[in-house]
């Protein structure tokens, strides 16, 4: 049953290209925005979207593989877990963050002839 504690799975799309840093220490860490999508008939039977996007931050050679290898607009499976921080901004306003910590990912469709 622990397997099944704190864990996410998404799949969606990009929203933007990885944003990757890379430290002093030789860590990397990527940061990027996935949009889900849910869809549904109305009472009117129209089809209806709901688009839900998530921060997800990836570190290490999950990092460098999103750098090299994904897109704004390419769509993925992510495993992962939930992560809550706190910060304080550059007013002094505590600012609190909810992200996925992106362990695996798998990369959805064909890839694009360059």
């Amino acid at each position: 049953m622990n397997a099944l504690v704190n864990r996410v799975q998404l799949i969606g799309s990009l929203g933007q290209d990885p944003e990757v840093k890379k430290f002093d220490n030789g860590k990397q860490l990527a940061k990027f925005s996935l949009a889900t999508n849910e869809t549904y008939k109305n009472a009117q039977g129209e089809k209806v979207t709901n688009t839900t996007w998530h921060n997800l931050v990836a570190w290490g050679k999950t990092a460098g593989i999103l750098e090299k290898y994904v897109r704004k607009g390419d769509k993925i499976c992510v495993e992962g877990k939930l992560v809550n921080r706190q910060y304080e901004d550059k007013d002094g306003i505590t600012r609190y963050v909810t992200e996925v910590e992106a362990h695996e990912v798998l990369m959805l469709g064909q890839k694009k002839p360059a």
